[in-house]
């Protein structure tokens, strides 16, 4: 008689359950036949990859990778979530984003996009950016101020834009016990972006007011974007954020609020990024701390963090920006994922000025193809319970309050800030990482990998810079800054020559010999905006000169497989040299090659080499 197993899967029944050493052991033969001799933890070790702040992702987790107990959501350390139904009720809140100084244009804008899904507004007010205060209400025309949430960001006219808001609200009947929203209160966050000392005070008095007033509005964003514009890392724009909100607890726990109050009135801000899982895990891990915070501070149960997150703007690309939708996307899925109570997706064409129509269109239709045709909000905490996960979660919690206990021990975020602590930190994780980049560890499609050199740059409307004129402050970063800069010198070129700078492709032997090289070589030039002349599709000794004349090029490379290099390479490099190639690379690792002056090759730096190549041209 056959007896039928408890789960029901006879055919996995009938199979031992194999071991890690027989799995190590498997890992180890393929790496053997790559040309790797490693053997036991080692072989697992090879497979790994390691991340910023120390931390490591291994190709294998099991049940005996553990973590601390997550606990259920909306409880306590509310790893798993603030709230209990998560967004299981109504989907995230599709926090869109607006920085119009026409309040016509805006108005416009805004009516548009609540009409098409977005649940809240994110109002720039004020300033160079911002509408006028006192063209908010005509910007607001039309909205229904009970229903649509608004959140500000108006650090330099806080008083006035708060006051305009209240204002609306009394005119149009809401209610105060409807208003929903932030003030956005953040000095804090606005000295990290502009050097001017912070001063709370203000802060402080509209954080009274909300409590006592306005039950459903927060007064103060704690916002860790600056941190990860200038180049931070997930730790440390976690271990910021904490040290943001423990400032703003002591101040507001200082002019008499008590734990509970003071901590409703803070609304946390992330960055999103394509990487989905550090982004699940950067929430996930956020909230586990600001519960610790909480109880550490006498008041477990208000641990309960709000979360806003923002798709990354260090992550969005001026060349090929239509890729940039794929990268909110993923930002957008980890977000959900990860448990945020509202995220804004930023346009695709973000990086170039302001957004079109259809650019906004399509950042909020992310949210919705999410939630309503993938279902991201139909589970709670969809992410629980995966080894993988609830591990990086807990390496990262670990990472971030090791660096929030560090900048306590500066004296607290104001301190860490103006003794360019902070500044000096995070400057040393973005070089580390613009090392990566420039050697292509950490590829960007459509600009150090698989470039379009050729495809007409998008244009828009250029956005005013909400902190031009700030006397300091972080700086900006962007993971395409220094191909950006490379692919504006060969535009340069273009528009005064007409021609943009050339290499010329001298693949030596038969296509199955030197495929793989050109195709590498190509798309390595062409991230600097060097266009590859690759005829005819072969070249020997006798040809090369001639056909490197007929390209128009300034320099050559030689692509082909190493028993073909070892016969022929010196002979065509010195055919080069003598038809007036300024320099002659050759891809592959570095050998013993007569005339030729460089190499080129995976891992190679690709800034540095491309750099060098447009100086050789002149190319200014």
């Amino acid at each position: 008689m056959t007896v039928q197993p408890a789960d029901g899967l006879s055919p996995a029944a009938a199979f031992p359950d194999p071991s890690h050493d027989q799995w190590q052991s498997l890992v180890e033969g393929v790496l053997r036949k790559s040309g790797k001799e490693v053997s036991g933890s080692a072989a697992e070790e090879a497979l790994s990859t390691t991340l910023e702040d120390g931390l490591t992702t291994r190709p294998l987790y099991t049940a005996h990778d553990t973590s601390p107990d997550t606990g259920f959501p909306g409880f306590a350390p509310f790893t798993r979530g603030s709230r209990a139904e998560g967004n299981a009720a109504g989907g995230w809140d599709v926090r869109q984003r607006h920085a119009l100084s026409d309040p016509a244009r805006l108005n416009e804008a805004v009516l548009g996009d609540l009409e098409n899904g977005v649940t809240s507004l994110w109002l720039t007010v004020g300033g160079p950016a911002g509408v006028p205060v006192d063209a908010l209400g005509r910007a607001l025309e039309g909205v229904y101020l009970d229903l649509a949430p608004i959140v500000l960001d108006a650090p330099a006219d806080l008083d006035a834009a708060a006051t305009e808001l209240l204002r609306l609200y009394g005119e149009r009947g809401v209610a105060r016990g409807e208003a929903r929203g932030t003030l956005g209160a953040d000095p804090l966050g606005h000295e990290a972006r502009t050097g001017i000392e912070a001063d709370l005070t203000a802060a402080v008095r509209w954080a009274k007011v909300c409590g006592q007033e306005y039950p459903g509005l927060r007064a103060i964003a704690v916002d860790a974007l600056p941190y990860h514009e200038a180049g931070g890392s997930a730790a440390e724009e976690l271990g910021l954020s904490l040290a943001t909100g423990v400032a703003y607890l002591r101040a507001l726990t200082g002019a008499g609020l008590g734990v509970e109050a003071a901590c409703a009135q803070l609304e946390f801000r992330y960055a999103a990024t394509a990487d989905q899982f550090l982004t699940i895990a950067k929430l996930r891990a956020a909230r586990r701390l600001w519960a610790r915070v909480a109880e550490a501070s006498g008041a477990p149960g208000a641990g309960a963090q709000r979360q806003h997150a923002v798709t990354s703007a260090v992550m969005m690309t001026r060349r090929d920006p239509w890729v940039n939708m794929l990268r909110t996307t993923l930002a957008t899925l980890g977000a959900g994922v990860g448990g945020a109570d509202s995220v804004t997706v930023l346009p695709f064409d973000h990086a170039l000025g302001l957004p079109d129509a259809f650019a906004r269109r399509i950042a909020r239709n992310t949210s919705t193809i999410l939630m309503e045709e993938s279902h991201l909000a139909r589970v709670i905490d969809p992410a629980g319970g995966s080894w993988y996960v609830e591990r990086l979660t807990d390496e990262l919690a670990a990472a971030a309050w090791a660096f929030f206990q560090e900048t306590e021990r500066a004296g607290g975020l104001p301190a860490a800030l103006r003794s360019g602590t902070v500044a000096e930190r995070l400057a040393a994780t973005w070089a580390a990482r613009s090392a990566k980049l420039a050697r292509r560890k950490e590829p960007v499609t459509g600009v150090s990998e698989f470039p379009m050199p050729a495809e007409r740059p998008v244009e828009r409307e250029p956005a005013p810079d909400p902190y031009a004129g700030a006397p300091g402050g972080l700086p900006r970063v962007r993971r395409d800054e220094a191909f950006e800069a490379l692919r504006s010198r060969s535009d340069a070129h273009l528009a005064a020559t007409g021609a943009r700078p050339k290499v010329f492709i001298a693949a030596l032997g038969p296509a199955a010999a030197h495929t793989a090289r050109v195709s590498f070589a190509v798309n390595l030039f062409g991230a600097g905006g060097i266009e590859a002349v690759h005829e005819p599709v072969s070249v020997d000794a006798a040809t090369a000169a001639g056909a490197f004349t007929a390209s128009g090029a300034g320099v050559a490379c030689l692509c082909s497989s190493d028993a073909l290099y070892a016969e022929q390479a010196a002979g065509v490099a010195g055919a080069l040299k003598s038809a007036g190639a300024a320099r002659v690379f050759l891809a592959g690792r570095p050998g013993e090659y007569a005339d030729v002056d460089a190499y080129v090759f995976a891992g190679c730096d690709a800034v540095a080499v491309l750099t060098s190549v447009l100086d050789r041209m002149g190319v200014a």
